[in-house]
């Protein structure tokens, strides 16, 4: 396997998500948008290309490559315990969504690491385009995350790729602005994060915003005591973002790469504290 492969794969299965996202949110969205798509759409687009070109710049060959590296060298603990290719697969991805869950909730109580991190809950409104709102140093901070995982764990390379491919296609989807039945939800939060889960998560209620942290499975939320099954506002009530940043002028890219650096947005408590 190609390290060249997997962003290809993630962007045309991306692509074909943000699509079919896009369009099931404009024949039946979830909520009324309060900002819109015209302010708020360009920027959240152009973080990705920023993204995009740094990792690319500083990791090109990311975690498939680290996989491969370490596959090739018998690095790992599944490479030292020689489980079979199954197991190690299914072990891998398992772990690495475990590990994207904690270093999800890690980002919300380390104050240095929550400045990066809000620039993601600082959108006004959810949607498709939410779900590709992060800081590259954020981005580059995760990557390393997981380039150290799939080294110390010797994940194979098929589990990674899927992985990231998935990561990507379900991000898209969990902050998509659609409407769904209550028993289509229900049936499909046994399985996987889906819109109305994780919207609790961007509430400007700082309580709801440190729950449901998942992003591909929803098991580690109910499992660790983070999961909460939906805003005590209500959806089509509760208000999205957080109590700083509230200005149009904030959706602008310059304004969003530079928030975290800023001491106009510091909350008056500290990460996890409790705010409206």
């Amino acid at each position: 396997m190609e390290p060249t492969i997997e962003p290809v794969v993630s962007l045309i299965l991306a692509a074909a998500v943000f699509a079919v996202m896009a369009a099931w949110e404009v024949f039946a969205p979830r909520r009324k948008l309060s900002a819109g798509r015209a302010r708020r759409w360009p920027s959240n687009l152009g973080i990705v290309v920023v993204d995009a070109l740094l990792v690319r710049l500083i990791l090109p060959a990311g975690a498939v490559g680290a996989s491969l590296y370490a596959a090739g060298h018998g690095i790992g603990l599944f490479h030292w315990l020689d489980l079979r290719l199954s197991v190690a697969a299914l072990a891998g991805f398992l772990a690495l969504d475990l590990i994207i869950y904690a270093q999800h909730v890690v980002f919300h109580h380390v104050p240095w690491l929550w400045r990066l991190h809000r620039m993601h809950h600082a959108d006004l409104d959810i949607d498709v385009t939410t779900g590709l709102r992060f800081h590259p140093f954020e981005i580059l901070i995760s990557l390393g995350i997981k380039v150290a995982a799939v080294m110390a764990l010797g994940v194979p390379p098929v589990a990674v790729f899927v992985f990231e491919v998935v990561l990507n296609a379900t991000s898209l989807f969990n902050h998509s602005n659609v409407s769904m039945g209550p028993g289509l939800d229900r049936l499909l939060r046994l399985v996987l994060v889906t819109p109305d889960m994780h919207r609790v998560h961007h509430s400007v209620v700082r309580a709801e915003t440190d729950s449901n942290f998942g992003f591909n499975l929803p098991w580690w939320d109910r499992l660790f005591g983070t999961y909460r099954r939906e805003p005590a506002a209500g959806h089509d009530a509760m208000t999205i973002g957080l109590p700083v940043f509230r200005d149009t002028r904030e959706l602008r890219l310059d304004r969003m790469l530079t928030q975290p650096f800023r001491s106009d947005g510091v909350e008056s408590g500290p990460p996890g504290a409790q705010i409206g």
